[in-house]
């Protein structure tokens, strides 16, 4: 099944709903509730700031049904960009229609109109075998690279 979509730059507009978005993948993924303000915040300085990066969004007779995001990461060994898709999100009802595909295509898209992007890279829950496959299906495989984090102190 591909549902039919208006794909797009997330704006100012989308704000509220890319939040809800935001809280209910934490949720979902990791049993975690996000601070509604410091989200806000943190959503709003995306769009404000495009350097950073953007939201990709997909709506639905004018209602948004999914979105990601991007981020950017400078690579000096490449001289280029790769884009970190982040924070995918599709609307329960609207989940196994093509939606993710549909904002993944406008991504990669959008990326070879550029000269600065290399590549894409995301990362996903080890147990999230679902995803794993849909990211799989679209041509993306797993990499060499562990990840590790810490927090920095404030």
């Amino acid at each position: 099944m591909h549902t039919e979509l208006q794909i797009d730059i997330g704006q100012w507009a989308d704000a509220e709903a890319l939040v809800g978005f935001n809280q209910a993948m934490a949720r979902e993924t990791e049993g975690k509730e996000l601070d509604h303000e410091t989200l806000t915040a943190g959503v709003k300085a995306l769009i404000d700031q495009r350097v950073r990066g953007f939201y990709v969004v997909a709506r639905h007779g004018g209602e948004l049904v999914g979105s990601l995001m991007i981020t950017k990461e400078w690579s000096d060994w490449r001289n280029a960009d790769f884009w970190w898709i982040q924070s995918v999100y599709v609307r329960p009802e609207f989940r196994r229609q093509g939606v993710y595909r549909q904002l993944y295509d406008f991504v990669r898209a959008r990326a070879t109109e550029r000269d600065h992007v290399c590549g894409f890279r995301l990362y996903v829950e080890r147990d999230n075998h679902r995803a794993q496959q849909t990211y799989e299906a679209l041509g993306m495989h797993e990499s060499v690279y562990l990840m590790y984090e810490a927090p920095a102190d404030h």
